[in-house]
């Protein structure tokens, strides 16, 4: 029989406000423990909570860029449990009644579009974080964690692999830092992911028994973990063993997926609207305000950069697929209106020294003024690669780097033919070749001659030279 895998995801993004959802203690990450707390978020009692506006804001933006409905009211509920971490025994969320439902999120898949539904964001408060001691058997609690605003993000189950899945992700993670409303930071949790995974026969309508997936800290395991969860319940359906409904870790070390526990169901935390809190309404008003208030998303700046620059698709995913990325090209391209010329030496850089452009080591006016160089032919683009390096370690402007180090490029015909001559006399087997019809062995007569300059021959008047003398 044949199976597919049925996902969905449930995303916890860390929303960047300075407080905490229903206190004014801080959020900031790394504090020494239990320093960030105090008798509403450690659920003292007689303490009563009150709803951050700027988190409700920020909630609001990422329904309305995610195309969710805006329920006109919501209600904060307690979702009851007992862990060491939740210092109240409840978690304050929402359940029946959730901020924003219905919307979706569009992936590439296979070279075209596929929608994946989202069933639900809504606003909770985060727990507190466990550490364990190395040395001895005994964990620590941290509660500064405890209270910091989250969205939940409910995908429908829509997810038919792996690679799917990784996409859905870094679309959601995308529009958050378009919006600043997240640092998308895997690593130190800020956004995590839970994972739903089942099979079923293809073609199949019903879902199989799902199995839950935690612990994954980057694409890379979100990936691996439900590569191999799918393998693991092919082979046991394949020997006839029953799929238990659980929560599994995933063992980055072991690269497996472990039992944790049962899997729980709503009923078992005992949901109930909190007392302590008001309804949020919202009114048309303020969700137009929000709505008017969202920057260019994603998808939208994607489509723009390929009409407005013709870029080829590549170019353009890769230049929005970093928000800093994206404004530091239209800012080149407004001192240097070539944009696939300035896109073609970002492609390059950028995955180099992302970090040291996005500190300001180089501006916009030096690294047009260096394709502007390109493009009088006074360095050639390898040259160009190896200014914008020292631009980045030193912060020198091109001018000085080029004067500094001689990368000024050799235009001097009588220079380079000079070479060219000798280069030819000490390859006349090559020089026999191209003559003879081998017209890929120009390639090596030119390149011979940029070794002997250190790349700074002009390879258009090289190639036109070696035509000449080869003749």
């Amino acid at each position: 029989m044949e199976w597919e895998a049925v996902i969905g995801l449930e995303v916890h993004a860390q929303l960047l406000t300075a407080s905490k959802i229903f206190c004014g203690c801080a959020t900031n990450y790394g504090a020494a423990p239990n320093t960030q707390v105090c008798e509403v978020c450690l659920g003292m009692p007689g303490s009563l909570p009150v709803l951050n506006r700027k988190a409700l804001e920020y909630a609001l933006k990422m329904a309305l860029a995610t195309n969710c409905r805006v329920n006109p009211e919501s209600v904060f509920a307690r979702k009851n449990y007992f862990y060491p971490d939740l210092p109240k025994g409840y978690q304050i969320s929402q359940y029946e009644l959730p901020l924003a439902e219905h919307g979706h999120l569009d992936i590439k898949v296979n070279g075209g579009l596929k929608r994946i539904g989202i069933t639900r964001i809504h606003l909770e408060e985060d727990a507190g974080k466990l550490i364990h001691s190395e040395s001895r058997p005994v964990s620590f609690v941290d509660f500064n964690r405890t209270g910091v605003p989250l969205i939940e993000i409910v995908s429908e189950p829509d997810l038919r692999s792996p690679e799917e899945a990784v996409e859905y992700l870094k679309g959601l993670r995308n529009i958050l830092l378009y919006l600043e409303i997240c640092n998308g930071n895997l690593e130190e949790g800020s956004f995590r992911c839970d994972a739903n995974i089942s099979l079923r026969p293809v073609g199949a309508r019903e879902l199989g028994v799902k199995v839950e997936l935690k612990n994954m800290n980057s694409f890379r395991f979100i990936k691996a973990a439900l590569e191999f969860e799918s393998k693991r319940q092919r082979a046991w359906l394949a020997a006839d063993r029953e799929i238990v409904q659980e929560t599994r870790l995933w063992d980055a070390a072991q690269h497996q997926t472990m039992s944790m526990r049962g899997k729980e169901e709503a009923h078992d935390y005992r949901y109930f609207p909190d007392p302590d809190l008001a309804p949020v309404r919202i009114s048309e008003e303020y969700k137009e305000e929000i709505r008017k208030s969202l920057p260019e998303l994603p998808a939208a700046k994607l489509n723009r950069f390929l009409k407005e620059y013709g870029l080829p698709e590549y170019d353009a995913e890769f230049l929005t697929s970093v928000k800093d990325w994206a404004d530091y090209f239209e800012n080149v391209v407004k001192e240097f209106p070539h944009p696939k010329k300035v896109s073609n030496l970002l492609i390059w850089g950028l995955p180099l020294y992302s970090a040291k452009f996005r500190n300001g080591k180089v501006s916009r006016q030096n690294f047009a003024k260096v394709l502007s160089f390109v493009e009088q032919g006074t360095i050639s683009l390898n040259i160009a690669k190896t200014v914008l390096e020292e631009m980045i370690e030193s912060g020198k402007d091109p001018e000085t780097i080029i004067k500094e180090k001689g990368l000024a490029q050799i235009s001097d015909t009588g220079a380079l033919e000079a070479l060219a001559r000798e280069i030819i006399s000490a390859n006349p087997k090559e020089a026999a070749d191209y003559r003879a019809g081998k017209s890929k062995v120009l390639g090596f007569f030119v390149g011979q001659l940029m070794r002997r300059t250190q790349g700074q021959a002009n390879p258009q008047l090289a190639n036109e030279i070696f035509q000449k003398l080869l003749r």
